[in-house]
């Protein structure tokens, strides 16, 4: 079993749809910056307002922003690119930050945890099923976009053979295992989205 000890940040109090904020800066802080969520949320984090014209729903692309606030209940959530952009800003000059979208959970094992080094890792939260919808106006290109609600990230932090472990910041779960099967199935229903970090 391998488990790495990484500072854990609940997001309920303050962040109810921030769990890729607190899970970035869980990252920054095993790192050894000191910096908050609030920082991490006003200095490097991309956000873009939802806002309904005529009874439909127009937003921006979670690859390319935080869709609403991260201090909002009814907001979305953002991709890994938008993660992975963040991150960068945050701390490019000594780490590289990489998307792993589409990575196979074994590699991700291989090539961070095995090292020592977390995972930024997206899944549904407390392993819900995930829903198809809503869907909104994208703002910049007309096109529709379909969300997968219960979407949720958190920072993978070690494995044993039958269960991957998280700092999950949702309603301070806290170090949480879940079964591998159940988190391979809901990681691939959120695009199997991951963002990784090497030395530059």
């Amino acid at each position: 079993m391998i488990k790495i000890d990484v500072p854990y940040i609940d997001q309920s109090v303050k962040y109810p749809t921030g769990c890729e904020s607190v899970s970035a800066v869980m990252l920054l802080k095993y790192l050894g910056y000191e910096l908050t969520v609030d920082e991490f949320i006003t200095n490097y984090l991309e956000c873009r307002e939802m806002e309904t014209r005529d009874g439909r729903l127009f937003g921006p692309d979670p690859n390319e922003y935080f869709c609403g606030s991260p201090y909002e209940e009814d907001s979305f959530g953002c991709y890994a690119l938008v993660i992975q952009k963040a991150l960068e800003r945050a701390a490019g000059e000594h780490y590289k930050f990489v998307d792993e979208t589409n990575t196979p959970e074994e590699q991700l094992l291989t090539k961070y945890i095995d090292k020592g080094m977390p995972v930024v890792f997206w899944a549904c939260i407390n392993m819900r099923e995930p829903i198809v919808g809503p869907k909104w106006v994208l703002s910049d290109s007309g096109e529709v976009f379909t969300w997968i609600s219960n979407e949720h990230c958190m920072l993978l932090v070690g494995y044993d053979e039958e269960g991957y472990y998280f700092n999950d910041p949702h309603e301070n779960n806290g170090v949480i295992r879940y079964s591998k099967e159940l988190v391979e199935d809901r990681h691939r229903a959120q695009h199997q989205m991951a963002v990784g970090v090497t030395d530059r």
